[in-house]
Formats: C-alpha cells, structure tokens, sequence
C-alpha cells in the first residue's frame, strides 16, 4: 500500500448534528480512559502471572490445567466481542460498555474466593466476556472520532497504556504477592476495575449519534461482518495481527515457567523482565506514531514489524532447541525483548490498516479484530505447555509459526506492493 493511497485516507465526513468534534490531538484524558479500557482485562489476565505457580500449589492443581484459566479468560475476551461489538453498532457505545464493565467487576470479585480450579476457571470465562466490551468498545471508540493517519496516531498513542499496562501488570503482581496471595491480585484488580468504571460513567461521553447507529439485529450484524470478511485486504491484516498475536500470547503464558521454573528466576525478577519488556513495546510504539506514521507507508512498517518477529522467534527455537549449547538467562531474555518490541509497531498498524477498509459498523470491525486475535492466542496458549514446565520449545515453536502464518496472511492477502485507491479502501 502506498502512503498516498489507503494509509492516508481521506477525513470521514459526518452530517452536521451525528458526529461528536474530532479533536485535532487527542486529550491526555481521551487517550488514558480508552486506553485502560483496552488493558484493563488483559491486565486482570497478567497481573496474577507471577502467581501461578502458586496457584498450582494452592488449588493442587497440574500447571497445564492451570494455563486454562488464561485460555478461559481469552475465549471469553474473543466470544464476547462478537456480540458487545454488533450491539455497540445498534444502540451506542456507553449502554453496552457500562453493563460490561459491571459484570467484569462481580466476576473479578468473586475469583478472590474461587474455592477450586474448575470455579476459577469458570469465572475467568465470564470474567473475559464482560470485560470484552471495553476492548471492542474502545476501539469503536477511536474510528467514531478518528479517521486515516489520524487514527494510526491514536492507536500508536494508546500502546503507551493499552500496551504496556499489560506487560507492567507482572510487576505490579509481583510487588502485590509480597504482602499478599495470588487471590489479593484478584482483590487489587476489583479496585482499579471500579475506579475506572466511575472515571467512564463520569467523563466518557457517547460517541455514536442514533443516527449512526444500525437498527438492524443479528441478520443485519452478521451480513456486515461477512461483508468485512469478503474484502481481502481487511481479512489479511486482520490474520495478520491475530497470528502476530499469538507470538505475544505465547510468550505471555509460557514466560511465567520459563525464567521461574527453568532459569530459577523468583517472581520479581520475571516481573522485571516484563517490564523491561514493556519499556521496548512502549519505545517502538512512539517511534511507530510519532516518526513514522506520515512518512512512512504503513503497510512498510507493518512487514518490517512481522520480519523483525520472524527473526526474534527464530533465535529464541535455535536457543531453546540447544543450537548454541547451553545458554542462560539473558540472551533468552535479550531475544524475547526483540520479540515483544517488534509489536510496538505490528499491532497498531494491523488494527488501523484493517479499520481504514471500513468507514461503517466499526464495532463489528473491531469485533472480527479482537474476536480473531484472542481466539488465536487462546489456540495458542495451551500449546506452549504440551512437553511440560521444563522446556521453552513448545514457546518458541507457537512463536514462529505464529509470525510466519502471520506474514504469508499479510503477503498472500493484503499484496501490499500493488497500489489501492481510497474509493476501494473504503468499500465497506
């Protein structure tokens, strides 16, 4: 795609009375509320990282089985988009987030008193559905009031909190499971949850006009999303950034045993690592807004993005497979640091190239994009503990092959030497 084409398509233009005022840069306050929206249930997944070996201690439960109750958590994060994204489309984007954000916080209270792995797990479930409507939502968010290089500018601007709350959130666990047991994780997280539900009740204002709004049901969501679907290029970054995420999830729920179990690092040192982590994912992130977008084509950033991970996931499997003989901790923690860097500029630019094909029904858009990664990653999750807590293998194998699958979606899809006009950029 050429920076003149799709990467820098033409403002939306909204009838007069539809469409809130689309501030020339976005507020300080704007880009902290959608950006803990988006982080606060990946961060309810991450922040008990630290804990779960004890969590397979306290619950006597196998590790693999504990790994489920991320798995839950993600299916629920993908299944609720599906249907949180459509309703948003159909009766605005407060109703649904607030309802959402209700529910998350019952669940997330009652996992502090989950008596055995089976109910943990089942609260994750819902934990992950509730909690999907501020991922979708906020998204929704971004493309009611932003449009071309103006929203890329915003989701590079959100990977300062959506991004980075995620990967900071070991640290934090690791801090909180010094005076307290993985269920004060659970405690910790209903507090933020209800401070940042009243900050939205407060100050986030609806940004779908009624007569924006679809009046159609499910018929009418599910023709929008299959129209999505149909377009090429939009099914190729989608793809894209889902495979490109389960590179991040792999690492996300294989790293706990990894640098514990097998390089005998205690919790706060993997929390450190994280966010060490966090720091690079956040550095690239501003580079990607800040420098790039506007100067260079977005579909350039994004390949460089993916062949960055392919090379990162490459050399963790050589390590982990004993290429180089026996290796510690650090070069294995250098490798990951690339990896984790390098989707400071592949996320975003997936999500925002998708969401440039679609001028309408952004909250299925955002739907088949979230739906998609965390279904992917959930996928994922549970493969990077098939040869047990002693190896990083299985890790570094659901890495690359998640970033190859990734780049022959984006290659074989998107085409991105051949040249798009706006008008087909915009069909959807």
């Amino acid at each position: 795609m050429h920076e003149d084409t799709a990467a820098s398509a033409p403002e939306t233009e909204h009838p007069a009375g539809t469409a809130p005022h689309t501030p020339a840069r976005p507020g300080l306050l704007l880009v902290l509320l959608l950006g803990g929206l988006t982080a606060t249930t990946p961060l309810a997944m991450d922040m008990y990282l630290p804990s779960l070996p004890e969590v397979t201690r306290t619950l006597r439960a196998p590790a693999a089985t504990v790994q489920l109750t991320l798995t839950a958590c993600l299916a629920g994060m993908a299944l609720g988009q599906l249907v949180v994204g459509p309703m948003s489309d159909r009766w605005g984007r407060r109703r649904p987030l607030l309802t959402g954000l209700a529910v998350y916080l019952v669940a997330t209270a009652l996992c502090a008193l989950a008596p055995d792995i089976g109910t943990l797990v089942g609260l994750r479930l819902v934990q992950g559905l509730a909690g999907s409507a501020g991922i979708v939502i906020a998204r929704a968010v971004v493309r009611d009031l932003y449009d071309g290089l103006a929203m890329a500018r915003f989701f590079s601007s959100l990977m300062l909190v959506s991004g980075a709350a995620p990967i900071l959130a070991p640290l934090i666990g690791g801090q909180v499971l010094r005076v307290t047991d993985w269920r004060g994780v659970f405690v910790v997280l209903t507090a933020a949850g209800a401070a940042l539900t009243a900050l939205v009740w407060a100050r986030l204002p609806e940004t779908l006009p009624p007569a924006r709004r679809h009046r159609g049901g499910v018929g009418e969501a599910l023709r929008a999303m299959r129209g999505l679907l149909a377009d090429a290029p939009f099914s190729g970054y989608l793809l894209a950034g889902g495979f490109a995420f389960a590179a991040l999830f792999a690492y996300v729920s294989a790293s706990p045993f990894v640098v514990q179990e097998i390089y005998g690092a205690s919790p706060q040192t993997f929390s450190l690592l994280f966010g060490l982590n966090a720091v690079g994912l956040m550095v690239t992130g501003q580079i990607n807004g800040k420098l790039l977008v506007g100067r260079v084509a977005l579909d350039k950033v994004l390949a460089a993005g993916l062949a960055v991970t392919v090379l990162a996931a490459s050399a963790l499997l050589l390590m982990s497979a004993g290429a180089f003989g026996e290796v510690g901790l650090v070069p294995v923690a250098a490798a990951l640091f690339v990896l984790m860097s390098a989707m400071g500029v592949t996320l975003p630019n997936a999500q925002s190239l998708a969401l440039l094909r679609t001028r309408h029904a952004a909250g299925s858009a955002s739907a088949l994009l979230g739906t998609s990664s965390f279904l992917i990653g959930a996928v994922a999750s549970p493969l990077v503990g098939v040869a047990g807590e002693h190896t990083a293998v299985p890790m570094a194998v659901v890495q690359l092959a998640g970033a190859l699958v990734a780049v022959a979606c984006f290659v074989g899809l998107c085409r991105p030497w051949r040249a798009r006009t706006g008008s087909e950029g915009d069909q959807n």
